[in-house]
């Protein structure tokens, strides 16, 4: 399936900004499920400083903002040739080994609301299967609400609130998975819905790693698996690993930013 994508995120600061830096994890990748047919990265209010691949493969974009600038847009376009693999993405390994994805992180620590979930995984008279039932759980305990949760949120906190967006899915689903054993990590990318071509943000999911299968995808918001819908943009450890857009700031400004994003056929 051939997805074009329009991804545009506008920052406006209420004061003129000393210094800012941002990360940017907004290239898509080739791999054996998808090929990157174009796409183009612009910067309006800053400049590209350098890119590079982090530890995970992952491209990232490093920008500056404009000394004095009040507005900041990023805009990506192009076009992605996906296919469908049932979820498997299969034995491809980069530069961190399957023991850097059972580590512990702050958004991923397992307290006494994720505990309950291990066992799901570990009661299952196979991983996989038992992978597939704590996706279930997790979007039955944690129903799909926009504005309940924010970058910050944790695994535990999001359980707690009973409410959550992707990125609070994929991060409560990897933190039960590593405690049962299983490594697992983050995807951010973008998901074509059937109903819609302006998409409310970018999207994310979670991949957990089976013996003789290698890695697995689970869209819990969703309760699929990601399949021709779905272009992958960066991998991590959780959320803020793969988080399109990251940084700093200097200065006394405040920030207002709008994200549109489209994904059409």
């Amino acid at each position: 399936m051939l997805l074009k994508i329009r991804h545009e995120t506008r920052y406006t600061y209420d004061r003129p900004v000393d210094y800012a830096l941002e990360k940017l994890r907004l290239r898509p990748l080739s791999s054996a499920v998808q090929t990157v047919s174009s796409w183009a990265l612009e910067v309006e209010g800053g400049k590209i400083e350098c890119g590079y691949s982090d530890h995970y493969g992952n491209h990232v974009d490093l920008i500056s903002t404009d000394i004095g600038g009040t507005d900041l847009v990023v805009r990506v376009e192009g076009q992605v040739e996906t296919s469908d693999t049932s979820g498997v993405f299969g034995s491809v390994y980069g530069r961190a080994p399957l023991w850097h994805f059972q580590q512990v992180t702050p958004l991923t620590t397992v307290g006494a609301a994720v505990e309950p979930f291990v066992s799901i995984v570990q009661g299952a008279d196979t991983v996989l299967n038992g992978l597939h039932a704590l996706s279930s759980a997790v979007i039955k305990a944690v129903p799909y609400a926009f504005g309940k949760t924010d970058a910050t949120t944790t695994a535990e906190q999001a359980l707690a609130v009973a409410a959550g967006v992707c990125q609070d899915h994929a991060n409560i689903f990897i933190a039960a998975a590593r405690a049962a054993g299983v490594p697992a990590r983050y995807v951010s990318g973008y998901l074509l819905m059937d109903d819609r071509v302006d998409q409310d943000a970018s999207h994310a999911w979670a991949e957990a790693h089976v013996d003789g299968l290698g890695w697995v995808g689970f869209d819990v918001s969703n309760a699929v698996a990601p399949d021709e819908r779905y272009v992958r943009l960066a991998i991590g450890r959780d959320a803020a690993d793969a988080a399109p857009i990251s940084g700093m700031r200097l200065g006394p400004s405040d920030e207002a930013m709008v994200v549109t994003v489209q994904v059409q056929q």
